[in-house]
């Protein structure tokens, strides 16, 4: 379609992992979905390591042989020098399910994704630009755009549509210019700063295609290995970090943070830096609403993390996929609006609540008392009120009765002290590999349970119907949409 649409079912403003992932979902069920993407893809993009939750979306969305004939590097792990503790982590070597992951150029991954949405019956424009909306009340109903021509002369229109789905990024079109809700974290107000490298060791981490992560007093740094060859290097101190070297030029800093890591300096020494050092900020934060009358928020558009985690397309593509199942049997007339959008927003909270405490977790596990990064990274109540953190961790960590007997003024600390306690375990069992090869009985069984913990942190458990969350969840099978059970958390 060359012209542009004037009326459309769902709008999807961003073709970023979000909006392709929705856009494809939604198109493979017959919907009428336009697309809009300010920029021309292949475009930059940070954030390259992805999680093995990727592998059911792009099952789901039908792109699994395209991604494997891609020829991304394969990622089956982690190494991390972290604090005092050093250790590899092999996905699935607890609980069996997916092994591997991607690290990907995000410029050819998000170029195949867009690519694939169009190919499924999505309408996609590149280098439009939404400029601004019109609401009927508080539901978006219209919206203004405006795109390049092959003469120059900018072309402007508007269109109607029935649902919108805001995957914008961090620009964050609905929650910085019409719903003002957008909230920062005191904790994880870090700065990412990286640059690109050739020659590295590809084998310091002990297995070519692992993300090698290094704590270092100030923060952390990260080596992520790519197909072409290269490295991406990067590290995440604290603001004031930045600050305090006020005078020192990027590079400066950047130096000197790859310096106090010895994992670091293994994987450069014989290494060529081949790239601009370049910054940005990595400040946490959420939106206060991630859905409305008409709208669904996904992606970065909806709740940022410190990317330690790589939970940035995991949370991009697994709110999409939920916005996409709540649009859907809204549209068969399966549930009522009301009722997919209190799915979607309890769901997708859940999960970012989830990976939030884990950070804050894990921060914790490589604290140091002379370090003010690692004090700097622990959720408070003015980040995330206690009722929100007993509803995302309700039936998960201590057990119903048990948490809901917890005074408000304790609950973070019930919840960090568990989320601890399993995270030393974790590690407790990955550390010694002959061991964990030879676990039977209640270490077995302990293990397992541990894992499962996490995969309910990290991963798709919208995707279960005993992990339903008020009574329903999102069916693959026998059609796309959002199931109903009598199960609910």
């Amino acid at each position: 379609m060359s012209s542009l649409p004037k009326k459309t079912q769902v709008l999807i403003i961003g073709g970023g992992p979000a909006g392709s992932t929705a856009a494809a979902l939604l198109a493979r069920q017959g919907h009428h979905v336009t697309l809009f993407e300010k920029d021309k893809f292949p475009r930059y993009h940070i954030g390259e390591s992805l999680l093995p939750t990727i592998l059911p979306i792009i099952d789901l969305i039908g792109a699994r042989e395209k991604m494997d004939k891609f020829g991304f590097q394969r990622k089956h792990g982690a190494y991390l020098e972290w604090g005092k503790e050093t250790w590899a982590l092999n996905f699935g070597e607890l609980s069996g399910d997916a092994t591997y992951a991607y690290q990907v150029t995000r410029a050819e991954f998000d170029e195949m994704l867009i690519n694939h949405a169009a190919e499924q019956g999505a309408f996609v424009f590149q280098e439009t630009e939404v400029r601004s909306l019109e609401f009927d009340g508080e539901r978006p109903v219209r919206a203004s755009w405006i795109r390049k021509s092959n003469n120059g002369t900018p072309l402007q229109g508007t269109i109607e549509f029935d649902f919108m789905i805001d995957a914008s990024g961090r620009n964050g079109l609905m929650a910085n210019h019409y719903l003002n809700n957008r909230k920062y974290h005191q904790v994880f107000q870090n700065v990412g700063v990286w640059g690109y490298w050739k020659n590295t060791d590809r084998l310091a981490t002990g297995r070519e295609g692992d993300i090698a992560v290094g704590s270092i007093p100030d923060g952390w740094l990260w080596g992520i290995p790519l197909s072409d060859g290269t490295m991406s290097i990067g590290a995440v101190v604290h603001k004031d970090s930045i600050k305090a070297q006020r005078g020192q030029s990027l590079d400066q800093i950047y130096e000197k943070a790859l310096q106090a890591s010895p994992l670091m300096q293994r994987i450069t020494k014989d290494a060529e830096l081949i790239s601009p050092v370049v910054s940005e900020t990595d400040y946490s934060y959420a939106s206060e609403r991630f859905c409305g009358p008409g709208y669904f928020l996904t992606g970065d558009a909806a709740c940022f993390l410190d990317p330690l985690l790589s939970s940035g397309v995991h949370l991009a593509t697994m709110s999409a996929m939920m916005a996409a199942a709540s649009i859907t049997s809204i549209f068969r007339e399966e549930v009522g609006e009301e009722e997919a959008q209190s799915f979607f927003e309890s769901s997708y909270r859940q999960a970012y609540l989830r990976f939030l405490v884990f950070l804050s977790a894990f921060y914790d596990v490589g604290r140091t008392k002379e370090s003010y990064f690692w004090e700097a990274q622990r959720i408070t109540q003015q980040d995330v009120p206690a009722d929100h953190l007993k509803f995302a961790f309700l039936n998960l960590v201590t057990g119903v009765k048990d948490l809901e007997d917890v005074q408000t003024t304790g609950t973070h600390h019930v919840i960090m002290e568990e989320m601890t306690k399993r995270i030393d375990d974790n590690l407790k069992y990955r550390k010694d590999k002959l061991k964990l090869a030879t676990l039977d009985g209640d270490e077995l069984k302990n293990a397992r349970a541990n894992a499962n913990f996490f995969d309910s942190v990290e991963g798709m458990f919208t995707l279960d119907a005993e992990n339903a969350v008020n009574g329903l969840y999102v069916q693959t099978k026998p059609v796309f949409g959002l199931g109903r059970t009598n199960v609910s958390r």
